[in-house]
């Protein structure tokens, strides 16, 4: 059983409690809102997504794959040369704005979720 002490200062009441119970609460009050996002429809992306992203690869790439399209396929779905998007996908090019604009509508993701980090930042 965790030991809770009560005290007041300054006529203000507090609660300390052990640092591992705290971490317990905050890690429970996350997921409530995470639970809380995805009950209003924020979209949720796979675990294979959110890896491939945090391990660098591009996000045009991620999430292609994801949604199961060829190159070909989302490259023509979006009005662009197959060279030009494989240049996207590998980083060569930025892709222009117009560009990412068609692929964010293909592939059904907010368009500011393909812009790559730079590391610059």
């Amino acid at each position: 059983m965790t030991k809770i002490q009560r005290i007041e200062l300054a006529g203000t009441p507090y609660v300390l409690l052990p640092e591992d119970a705290y971490e317990e609460l905050r890690d429970m009050a996350e997921a409530r809102a995470v639970r809380t996002s995805i009950a209003e429809g924020e979209e949720t992306y796979p675990d294979a997504v959110v890896s491939a992203l945090l391990d660098g690869e591009n996000p045009v790439r991620a999430f292609r794959q994801w949604r199961g399209l060829k190159a070909a396929d989302l490259a023509r779905a979006a009005g662009l040369g197959p060279a030009y998007l494989s240049e996207i996908e590998t980083g060569r090019k930025t892709g222009s704005a117009k560009a990412l604009k068609a692929l964010a509508v293909e592939l059904d993701v907010d368009m500011a979720l393909l812009v790559a980090p730079t590391g610059d930042g």
